[in-house]
C-alpha cells in the first residue's frame, strides 16, 4: 500500500545482447508401490493383522506383472524376504490366577528401530492363550530394526480375568543368529504389585545364545495336474549342501488351513523359509508329507529353489 506519492525512478538501459531469465521450479512426482498379497487375519498365514510393508520400485512391480506373467503373490513374497522373521515365545507363570484374557501386545526395540505395536493374537501351540504355566508362540516380522535391545510388553485389562504373571520371554532371531531370553517373574495386574500392565524388559546377557544366522530360500512347488494329485497333508523339506551339510526338516505350512489350501492340483505354491546355510550348491533335497489329512497321497511334479540375497533379491 501506497503511502505517499514519489516519482517512479529512471529504467536503467539493458546491456547489449542481455537476457532475461526466468528461474522455474520443476516439480517431480514420487509413486510408492507398497505390495501385500498376504493375510492380515488371526485365523490365516502367521496370524497377524498388522504388518510393515517397504516400498519396491515401479518397474519391478511392471516387470512381475507384465513381461514375467508370475502371480501377484510373488510381490508379497517379496516383501517377506526383505523382513525379518522373529519367533516369540512367551511363558506365563505357574500361579494362581497367572493366566489371563486381556489382549497382549509386544514391542521390539532395537539400534535402529522399533516394530512398533504388535498383537500377539494367534499362538501356534495353545488355542487358549496365555494360561497358567504355559507357554505360547507367535510370528513377528519387521523391517530391519538393527540388534535387539529391549522390548515392552503389556495388555490392554479387558475380559473377565486380566491380571497376568509373566515369566519370560524368549526371542529367536534365525536370519541374525540370535536367540535372546527377557525375564520378568513379575505381575502385569492393577492390583497386584506396583499396579503396572506394561513393562519394558532387557535380555540377560548370560543366556543369550548366538548360532550361524540363517539365510532365505524361495521354494517353489509345482503340483501335477492329474486326477487326485492335491494334499491336505503337512509337506516338509530338507536341503542338503556339500560336505554332509542339511538343513532340519521344515514344513512348508505355518497351520492346518494353510494344508487344506495349498498343494491341490495342477498349482503351483512360493514360499520364503529361513533355513541354515547349505552353502553355494545345492546337492539334493529331502521332500515329503505326514500322511496325514483327509486326502494326503500327493503327485508331486518338481521343485524350484533360489537362495535370495540381502534385500530379498
Amino acid at each position: 500500500r501506497l503511502l505517499t506519492s514519489k516519482r517512479a525512478p529512471r529504467e536503467e538501459p539493458v546491456a547489449p545482447f542481455s537476457f532475461l531469465c526466468e528461474r522455474r521450479v520443476l516439480l517431480s512426482f514420487c509413486r510408492y508401490y507398497f505390495p501385500c498379497q498376504r493375510w492380515l487375519a488371526v485365523e490365516e498365514d502367521d496370524g497377524q493383522i498388522a504388518r510393515e510393508l517397504v516400498p519396491v520400485d515401479e518397474a519391478f512391480v511392471k516387470k512381475d506383472s507384465e513381461n514375467d506373467g508370475q502371480s501377484p503373490a510373488t510381490l508379497g513374497l517379496e516383501q517377506k524376504a526383505k523382513s525379518t522373521t522373529y519367533r516369540v515365545k512367551v511363558k506365563t507363570g505357574d500361579k494362581k490366577n497367572a493366566g489371563t484374557d486381556a489382549n497382549v501386545f509386544i514391542t521390539l526395540y532395537g539400534s535402529k528401530d522399533d516394530t512398533g505395536i504388535v498383537s500377539l493374537k494367534a499362538s501356534k501351540i495353545n488355542k487358549n492363550k496365555f494360561e497358567r504355566g504355559k507357554v505360547d508362540e507367535f510370528t513377528v516380522e519387521s523391517v530391519d530394526i538393527g540388534d535387539l535391545k529391549k522390548i515392552k510388553i503389556g495388555h490392554d485389562n479387558t475380559g473377565n480375568s486380566t491380571g497376568w504373571f509373566l515369566e519370560w520371554v524368549e526371542i529367536d532371531a534365525p536370519s541374525l543368529g540370535q536367540c535372546l531370553k527377557f525375564p520378568c517373574g513379575r505381575w502385569l495386574d492393577k492390583s497386584e504389585d506396583d499396579g503396572a500392565i506394561e513393562r519394558i524388559i532387557f535380555p540377560a546377557e548370560l543366556q543369550t545364545v548366538e548360532y550361524i544366522p540363517f539365510v532365505p530360500y524361495e521354494i517353489t512347488v509345482y503340483t501335477s495336474d492329474i486326477f487326485g494329485a492335491g494334499t491336505d497333508a503337512d509337506v516338509f523339506i530338507v536341503l542338503y549342501g556339500s560336505d554332509g551339510i542339511c538343513t532340519q526338516q521344515k514344513s512348508l505350512c505355518l497351520n492346518k488351513r494353510e494344508q487344506r489350501m495349498y498343494f491341490e492340483r495342477n498349482s503351483v505354491n512360493q514360499f520364503i523359509v529361513e533355513l541354515e546355510d547349505v552353502g553355494d550348491i545345492i546337492e539334493k533335497i529331502r521332500i515329503g508329507h505326514n500322511g496325514g489329512g483327509l486326502n494326503s497321497g500327493w503327485h508331486l511334479d518338481r521343485v524350484t529353489i533360489r537362495r535370495l540375497l540381502p534385500n530379498g533379491k
